[in-house]
């Protein structure tokens, strides 16, 4: 069988198998799913676990702020956190403190 242009034409314009609305949706699904794994929860266990660390500042502790400075807490506040950091004293939100040092795990490892 042997085909003009114009039948070429019409033969790649038929119309395709159409999905079902279905078949539409199971990829968005499925893109929705894998940002869940892929970036929220991740963000979610981390903010679990900065607001954990934060509730449990005492006194003592020696902290690094957001802003890279270092210096041990002096008071604690419902929302505020007193910081010493040589001769300054200064009061940061809790929010803005990023990590606490752990000094006993450095002098552990130094005996090992």
């Amino acid at each position: 069988m042997s085909y003009d242009h114009t039948q070429l034409i019409l033969l790649a314009q038929s119309p395709q198998p159409q999905t079902g609305a279905m078949g539409m949706f199971v990829p968005m699904i499925l893109m929705v799913v894998i940002f869940y794994f892929l970036l929220i929860r991740p963000q979610q266990k981390k903010a679990k676990e900065h607001t954990k660390m934060v509730d449990a500042l005492k006194s003592g502790a020696s902290v690094v702020t957001r802003g890279g400075v270092v210096g041990t807490v002096q008071s604690v506040k419902d929302a505020t956190v007193s910081i010493r950091s040589l001769e300054s004293k200064f009061e940061v939100e809790k929010f803005a403190i990023e990590r606490v040092i752990n000094h006993n795990s450095d002098s552990k490892t130094d005996n090992k």
